[in-house]
């Protein structure tokens, strides 16, 4: 159960360790070059949206305090072979935060995600997301079945809030949600980026966890804070039958050892998920294991 009580740190909490990171003294590992996506970004209140390629529409969602750059390491090769929409929550990378400081966060993305694909007539897109934005997966998939084509649920629970216990609750896990939150609001902005391993178990490298503690340090804790919140109080079990989208996969990572197959196997007992186990990987698998990464996802998406 300890395993699990830290993966809750990394799947729901982690921008309370990382939106204060210490500077240190060696060096990082130089960043790739992102993809040059195309020059119009889409501004919408809770939203917004950057594209790139041509073909079939792919949906790409990040998780808590991440940005779209979350990404970069598979957009390059997708947009190939497909249209690629990359979703940022205002606030998760600097920038306004818009509409994100209230109440119906959640909500209003999924509302604003499904009014552009609508406006845009965008036809059977796949919705790929990590951490929260798998849950925001799961919402369009389950509340908004028109405008999904298919869902891929990147290391997130359909309820967060089980990593507590098997017996967890919406009205158990307030108490929690709200401490979070509070601390969320409460944590001082960065003042220098970090340089060194942070430590974690957001990745299973020193790189990989000193690019989430960056992305997190630039995240606005007032967007962080309503986030953390709704994920923990939210409990998406009861709508994943509607979720007809097909192929409907679930990828989840294994660090935790034998209890992470059994939480994952709890949560989504009974829907039409596909488990898919990825070894030797915490929360950003992509991160950690691009490779598995990228084969999960061309599976995903079938031949082209």
């Amino acid at each position: 159960m300890n395993h699990l009580l830290l993966r809750l740190s990394v799947a729901v909490l982690a921008p309370i360790a990382i939106l204060h990171p210490q500077g240190a003294h060696c060096q990082t590992t130089p960043a790739a070059a992102a993809p040059a996506l195309d020059p119009v970004v889409t501004q919408l209140p809770h939203i917004s949206i950057a594209t790139i390629g041509k073909g079939p529409a792919v949906i790409l969602i990040p998780g808590l305090a991440s940005p779209r750059a979350v990404w970069d390491g598979v957009v390059g090769d997708l947009a190939r072979t497909h249209r690629v929409y990359l979703v940022q929550v205002n606030g998760f990378a600097g920038g306004d935060i818009r509409e994100n400081d209230k109440a119906g966060l959640l909500d209003g993305i999924a509302a604003d995600l499904n009014g552009y694909i609508v406006a845009n007539k965008i036809k059977d897109p796949a919705i790929v997301g990590h951490s929260i934005g798998g849950l925001l997966a799961m919402m369009m998939g389950a509340r908004y079945p028109q405008s999904t084509g298919s869902v891929m649920v990147v290391d997130a629970l359909p309820f967060f809030s089980l990593l507590f216990g098997p017996t967890a609750t919406v009205e158990g896990a307030r108490p929690f949600a709200e401490q979070a939150k509070a601390r969320t609001l409460a944590t001082p902005p960065a003042t220098a980026p970090v340089t060194s391993d942070p430590g974690g178990i957001w990745s299973i490298t020193p790189e990989g966890r000193i690019k989430v503690a960056n992305w997190g340090a630039k995240a606005d804790p007032r967007v962080s804070a309503e986030a953390i919140y709704e994920a923990m109080t939210t409990d998406i079990r009861p709508e994943l039958a509607k979720i007809t989208a097909k192929p409907f996969t679930v990828l989840y990572a294994t660090g935790a050892g034998p209890q992470a197959k059994a939480l994952w196997e709890l949560g989504y007992a009974g829907s039409p998920a596909k488990l898919v186990p990825i070894a030797d990987s915490w929360h950003f698998i992509m991160l950690d294991q691009p490779a598995a990464f990228t084969q999960a996802l061309n599976a995903f998406l079938g031949p082209q």
